[in-house]
This record gives C-alpha cells, sequence and structure tokens, in this order.
C-alpha cells in the first residue's frame, strides 16, 4: 500500500521554524520526485518545493525562495521541509506528494501530474 504521511506541522509565531517530514513506503522511493503544496482556506492549492530522489535536485515557489529548504533521506524514504522565517501567508495545510515524472521535466514540478498524496498536516503561523 502507497503511504504518504506528513508530521511536523503546528502553531508557531511569525519569525519562528518548523520542520515538516513526509514519511514515503509502498513505492520505489528513488524512481519519483517529492513535491511540497499547501492550500490556505479560499486560495487554490499552490507549489511550496519539489525535490528529486534520484539526483537531489531542489526547485522552490518564488514565495519561499531563501527562507525554506527542502531535503531527502533517501535510506529513510523522508523529505523534509525545513522552514524558517516563517510568515503569516504561510498558513495552510501542507501536502507532500510523489510524482514519476522523468527528470527533465522536473523545472515544471509545480504542473506535473503528482501520482500520490499525504492528508496534509496544518501550519499556522501567528503575528
Amino acid at each position: 500500500e502507497v503511504q504518504l504521511v506528513e508530521s511536523g506541522g503546528g502553531l508557531v509565531q511569525a519569525g519562528g521554524s518548523l520542520r515538516l517530514s513526509c514519511a514515503a513506503s509502498g513505492f520505489t522511493f528513488d524512481d519519483y520526485a517529492i513535491g511540497w503544496f499547501r492550500q490556505a482556506p479560499g486560495k487554490e492549492r499552490e507549489g511550496v518545493s519539489c525535490i528529486s530522489s534520484s539526483d537531489g535536485s531542489t526547485y522552490y515557489a518564488d514565495s519561499v525562495k531563501g527562507r525554506f529548504t527542502i531535503s531527502s533521506d533517501n535510506a529513510k524514504n523522508t523529505v523534509y521541509l525545513q522552514m524558517n522565517s516563517l510568515k503569516p501567508e504561510d498558513t495552510a495545510v501542507y501536502y507532500c506528494a510523489a510524482t514519476g515524472s522523468p527528470r527533465y521535466l522536473l523545472r515544471l514540478w509545480a504542473l506535473l501530474k503528482y501520482d500520490y498524496w499525504g492528508q496534509g498536516t496544518q501550519v499556522t503561523v501567528s503575528s
């Protein structure tokens, strides 16, 4: 059974940090890229970041560049999203997802089809 399980969300003050984890199982981790997405109430889902499990290439939305860092521990089939300098506008449910799209398409990571999704974890940043 394919599973993506997010954890690490919570309530934090503006300027604080959180680290989200996405634990994957049930598929060949190295064959997939893992993306983080978020959805705030009343807003569309948006891509946050993506990492290729095979070569470690990383991609970020402009809104989080310099503040968020994505990383992968392939031995643990886990992807992390370190979020620093959090802002109230980062408040959302954060989801991780896996795509089997070929590496040459990952520059379009936010637009690709993702095959598997986690259940989401809430991040709330207070002002």
